[in-house]
């Protein structure tokens, strides 16, 4: 099986969560609750094997959580696999062997492949967004608009597609919004504020006009987010921006799509986050193929 801590990827290596177990643990007790009846049905001393294909082509993700799944489930079963995390596989590709008790298999098989399929939908999002930038210095980010309870590993998948993690959640960021700038009183004081309470932590303010660009390169603001800008105020708040003193950087947000993210790229901002990457994700299809033993 891969090492627990580190994710080996076709192309790098990628820490995986430190909450995976505690994922793996929660979504196996969800699901078998006080035990598995229909697997009780086979006799306990019976082996199986399975392969599992995607039907779809797909950058896999989610290998660190399928063997979780299984080892928590039952130690005795072995993977083999015929992917890389990370790797792009065809559609109707084998992505891995499974053998060990038969009740094991079954019990495992539908949370594995849940969190196999989400992960991979969401890498493989990430990777169409990354690979669209490609020739440009510009990042594409992830968001908080995540499934509860799994925002580190879909943000672990984003990084495995290929895309960059914004903030992980409101503990390890400052992001000032309207509704804070109305409360602090200004974008100056809230990012005065900011520095005060979190002097090492950069601070980033959304912006809705050119304006409060300007107002937030005077207070000091580490990072612009640029609000559903057009194109043209894109590239305007760009060369304000250059020209400043002491110039941010700048990240565009809002309706973000395949067909609009290389044209946002060309505006020249330094960071595009795409909500959908882990919002409205797709899940691959998988299909697991089980053989009983004697």
């Amino acid at each position: 099986m891969h090492d627990r801590t580190v994710a080996r990827t076709a192309a790098l290596t990628i820490p995986v969560p430190a909450d995976l177990p505690q994922q793996v643990e929660r979504a196996l007790a969800e699901d078998i609750g006080a035990g598995d009846l229909t697997a009780a049905l086979i006799p306990a001393n019976r082996s199986g094997r399975a392969a599992v294909i995607t039907r779809e082509s797909a950058v896999i993700c989610g290998i660190p959580y399928v063997e979780a799944c299984f080892a928590q489930v039952d130690s005795r079963v072995r993977i083999d696999w015929k992917t890389a995390e990370g790797a792009s596989a065809a559609a109707d590709q084998l992505l891995f062997n499974i053998a060990g008790p038969a009740r094991a298999l079954l019990t495992g098989e539908r949370t594995a492949l849940n969190f196999l399929q989400l992960l991979s939908g969401t890498a493989t999002a990430a990777h169409t967004y990354a690979a669209l930038l490609e020739g440009t210095d510009c990042r594409v980010l992830d968001t908080r608009k995540t499934i509860p309870g799994l925002r580190s590993a879909q943000k672990y998948a984003v990084r495995v597609g290929g895309g960059h993690n914004h903030r992980m959640g409101l503990f390890d960021g400052i992001l000032i919004k309207e509704n804070h700038i109305v409360a602090a009183g200004s974008i100056a004081m809230a990012v005065a504020g900011a520095k005060r309470l979190a002097a090492k932590i950069p601070v980033e303010v959304e912006v809705e006009s050119l304006s409060e660009l300007r107002q937030a390169i005077e207070a000091g603001a580490d990072i612009a987010m640029l609000d559903d800008f057009s194109l043209d105020a894109m590239r305007e708040a760009v060369a304000a921006n250059r020209a400043a003193l002491r110039p941010l950087k700048l990240e565009a947000s809002g309706g973000v799509t395949a067909d609009t993210i290389r044209a946002i790229a060309d505006t020249g901002v330094d960071y595009i986050s795409v909500g959908s990457m882990t919002k409205h994700v797709r899940a691959v299809d998988l299909s697991m193929r089980f053989e009983s033993q004697a």
